[in-house]
């Protein structure tokens, strides 16, 4: 084994650990350590082409501001878990998957075709309600919510990036 070979299997093992202690807190790895090692090679393959961690699973755009849907964790992991028992790409999956009372299968792509940017913002009603003395950020991913001057650099219960968070109120 090359020691460029060695270096990428102990980055993939060091990324295995860190992402199987993130799931940790209500989520699970796929129990196919093999397979998941493979997945988490495509997201650091993803690291270096693109400077962000994409899915694996899906065709970046080589544009992060086009990509922040699916940079894992994708916003579409949550709701795939849900109805189908795994994510996309199946490197999450359900606690039913983990006991086996659930068997993997294909997952319809969530993902919009074509996204288009939103040119106005949408106003809602603000009857009765005092002016925050913080913005409220909200993680695009998990949904948590905070309020302070601006957004945490990792949100502490899906552990997703800051430029995942969006401008709530």
């Amino acid at each position: 084994m090359s020691s460029e070979e060695n270096s990428t299997t102990r980055e993939i093992d060091l990324r295995y650990e860190q992402l199987k202690q993130e799931a940790a807190i209500g989520y699970h790895l796929n129990p196919d350590i093999e397979f998941t090692k493979a997945l988490i090679a495509g997201l650091i393959e993803n690291e270096r082409r693109y400077g962000y961690g994409s899915c694996p699973c899906r065709l970046a755009a080589k544009n992060k501001d086009d990509d922040l849907d699916i940079i894992c964790p994708c916003d579409y992991r949550d709701p795939d878990l849900t109805d189908f028992g795994s994510c996309y790409c199946a490197l999450y999956v359900s606690e039913d998957v983990m006991k086996g009372t659930k068997k993997l299968s294909s997952i319809p792509e969530r993902r919009p075709p074509a996204r288009k940017p939103i040119t106005e913002k949408i106003a809602f009603p603000r009857a009765c309600v005092e002016p925050l003395a913080y913005p409220i950020w909200r993680c695009k991913v998990c949904g948590y919510l905070c309020a302070r001057e601006g957004p945490p650099e990792i949100c502490p219960i899906c552990k997703a990036k800051q430029e995942r968070f969006e401008k709530f109120l």
